[in-house]
């Protein structure tokens, strides 16, 4: 497209016009500097050294803004890998770069004095983790019956991370962590309940069948930070025994898959108990709806737990890697958003 003649010389009168006013600019500061000078040269000479010295300030601290807002503002490109685990030194000293360059690492931080807390405090931290329904709540209420679990029917009654104090056949105190159900319709509830897991001990993965594809999501994930893992399928009393077996056997080659200990004692088949609706027949021939309390039986999963916290050394050191990973998790994250501000 040609370009219109009235526009082509305003362009060359505004070249022109920029080409007089630099001009006339660069003669000003000239004569101006020339003159300046030369009554400082005509002056005292302590003025002159005066002059010169705030000069030279006011040229360091330009230069010393403009390394501040621009230089020293870029990110270094981080890249981990992911075979190497990180350290409590690795992930402060990238702290450390994040704060200077001006990222918010706040959330990060957060997570390393959480961190700090619960190793001082020096309590076991089990998550029961799963999809709502499964019945996370009411494996935790048969584990601690005085405790005020809240236990819906509907399902995804838990919307906050809740802990329950319990103490082992070994007397060592133990927080039973209850978290928000995954597959629900609220949104951040499902990442806020794998962030939980991550900085607990050990994974009480709660389903009440095979995997969806969801599970399994959660589970390599949980996995790919070495979280210690134990599958519990809940209500196992809703199938017979030749379907119970098949069920451990699919939950087996799931975790082997994932990359998990496929071991026998990291899959538990429990019954939560509570509540069921049964039809009583009474002596006249009628039917009567009553609820019947359906008994516990979680016994296999406190074996199975107490074998895991046998090594107590093992599972803090597993602990600590999933809270340094989940605060890189947070520092990228912080360091995505300052990117995106810039």
């Amino acid at each position: 497209m040609k370009i219109d003649r009235v526009i082509r010389i305003a362009i060359a009168a505004l070249v022109l016009l920029v080409f007089v006013i630099a001009i006339a600019a660069t003669l000003f500061v000239t004569e101006s500097a020339l003159n300046v000078w030369d009554r400082l040269v005509e002056g005292p000479k302590l003025l002159l050294w005066v002059y010169v010295s705030v000069m030279a300030a006011l040229l360091i601290a330009a230069v010393w803004l403009i390394w501040r807002l621009v230089i020293r503002r870029k990110i270094p490109a981080v890249r981990q890998s992911s075979a190497r685990k990180l350290s409590q030194s690795d992930i402060r000293k990238r702290l450390r770069d994040a704060d200077a360059a001006g990222v918010d690492i706040s959330a990060a931080q957060a997570e390393l004095q959480e961190l700090a807390a619960r190793q001082e405090a020096g309590a076991i931290h089990l998550c029961f983790f799963g999809e709502i329904s499964t019945g996370k709540s009411s494996l935790i209420k048969a584990l601690v019956p005085a405790s005020d679990v809240s236990v819906d029917v509907l399902g995804g009654s838990t919307t906050n991370v809740r802990h329950y104090r319990w103490r082992n056949d070994a007397g060592s105190e133990i927080l039973l962590t209850d978290v928000p159900g995954t597959g629900g319709h609220e949104e951040g509830l499902g990442e806020k309940a794998i962030q939980e897991a991550q900085r607990s001990h050990v994974v009480l993965f709660v389903c009440d069948g095979d995997l969806t594809r969801p599970e399994m999501q959660a589970l390599e994930q949980l996995l790919s930070v070495g979280k210690p893992l134990v599958i519990v399928m809940n209500k196992s009393d809703r199938f017979d025994v030749d379907e119970q077996a098949a069920l451990m056997q699919r939950l087996l080659e799931h975790l082997d898959s994932a990359g998990g200990a496929a071991d026998r004692d990291r899959v538990v088949a429990v019954t939560a108990g509570g509540e069921v609706d049964v039809i009583e027949s009474g002596g006249d021939g009628t039917e009567i709806s009553a609820r019947r309390q359906r008994p516990a039986d979680v016994g296999v999963l406190v074996v199975a737990v107490n074998r895991l916290l046998h090594d107590s050394a093992s599972i803090d050191a597993r602990r600590d890697q999933a809270v340094f990973s989940l605060a890189a998790d947070r520092l990228a994250e912080a360091e995505a958003q300052y990117r995106l501000q810039r």
